[in-house]
């Protein structure tokens, strides 16, 4: 680990005035959701993983919380749910389509549950 190289930023980050750091906050979260073509068939998914966030807020919707999700999702961290967590309020239709899209491929017996067991 670049001890030296991290130091700098912190300087940086805390020169920044309110606005730059409200901007860089905005623009570090974009980047930890991803849209990939031909990965999970193109769905936001959560940084360099293969987990949509439907599938997080799905469980959200089922009763998870943060530490459920973090036990069976062990790469994820508290900063990848909160990504997670804005992107669905700005994209909020989308997920929600993708959502009940698959509960009705899993009610027509072609998809698999969302709930775990």
């Amino acid at each position: 680990m670049n001890v030296k190289l991290v130091d700098s930023l912190v300087l940086l980050i805390e020169s920044l005035d309110v606005e730059e750091y409200a901007l860089l906050q905005d623009k570090l979260q974009n980047r930890m959701i991803q849209k990939t073509a031909g990965v999970c068939g193109g769905h936001a998914c959560i940084r360099h993983t293969r987990i949509p966030v439907w599938t997080v807020i799905s469980l959200q919707q089922q009763g998870a919380d943060y530490q459920e999700i973090l036990r069976n999702f062990p790469m994820l961290t508290l900063s990848d749910l909160s990504a997670v967590q804005a992107y669905y309020e700005k994209n909020k239709l989308e997920i929600d389509r993708v959502i009940a899209s698959h509960q009705d491929d899993a009610v027509c017996g072609l998809g698999v549950s969302l709930e775990g067991g």
